[in-house]
């Protein structure tokens, strides 16, 4: 008896519109999705009247869920991983999983979609044709130095950020980048999408007097030296 196969599935990552038909149809012919949230994806599978069982999958379980879920992929059972929004493993659980699968002999199918970083750095105006993900800075330890060695890289810089830390991400691209060009999209693919361009020192005088509120990618021209 062959193993099943276990699919990585991008999901929305605000607008349902971008759902592929093909994610729809693994969604629906799967024996089980494992989902970083049962309740969030509830509500798209809902929306796509898929009704395959789902089971919790994330950072904080994926130790003791992993071993069931091999089992189930050993017995010829297709399992479909999916993330909160966008593409799994990208600053989402889903590689420890995906490595075990493959140690097993288990066959890796990627379902394509929709990916922030990928959305914001193709509408930001920056060079695309190289560039870095960083994912999420760190907050405490190590952070300096990560902005010493990203302030040498010629290529585009795309970090995720929490909203209630622009401020002080932008102060850090400004001591070690100088005055870069900054790109900053929010909510992309929602109602309140919107791209903030320009230098890192006009980009905070424009926050100066508002808030930045949602989902945020922020893109940052390389080093040109």
């Amino acid at each position: 008896m062959s193993s099943g196969q276990l699919y990585i599935v991008s999901t929305p990552i605000g607008n349902l519109g971008d759902f592929t038909f093909r994610a729809v149809d693994v969604l629906k012919t799967v024996s089980l999705i494992a989902a970083e949230d049962t309740r969030v994806s509830g509500r798209l599978l809902k929306h796509y009247e898929i009704s395959t069982p789902m089971l919790p999958y994330h950072d904080h379980n994926k130790e003791q869920a992993t071993p069931g879920l091999l089992r189930k992929l050993e017995r010829g059972d297709d399992i479909a991983l999916i993330s909160d929004a966008g593409t799994p493993l990208i600053s989402d659980p889903g590689f420890y999983l995906v490595r075990a699968a493959i140690a097993q002999g288990v066959e890796v199918v990627p379902i394509p979609g929709a990916s922030a970083m990928l959305a914001g750095l193709v509408a930001a105006g920056l060079p695309s044709d190289r560039f870095t993900f960083e994912g999420f800075l760190p907050r405490k330890k190590g952070r300096h130095t990560r902005f010493k060695l990203l302030a040498q890289d010629p290529r585009t810089i795309i970090v995720y950020e929490s909203p209630h830390r622009i401020a002080r991400t932008l102060k850090d691209i400004a001591e070690y980048m100088g005055d870069r060009q900054v790109v900053i999209a929010r909510e992309i693919t929602k109602k309140f999408e919107e791209f903030i361009r320009g230098s890192v020192s006009e980009i905070r005088e424009q926050l100066d007097t508002r808030s930045i509120k949602g989902e945020v990618v922020i893109m940052i021209g390389g080093n040109k030296a």
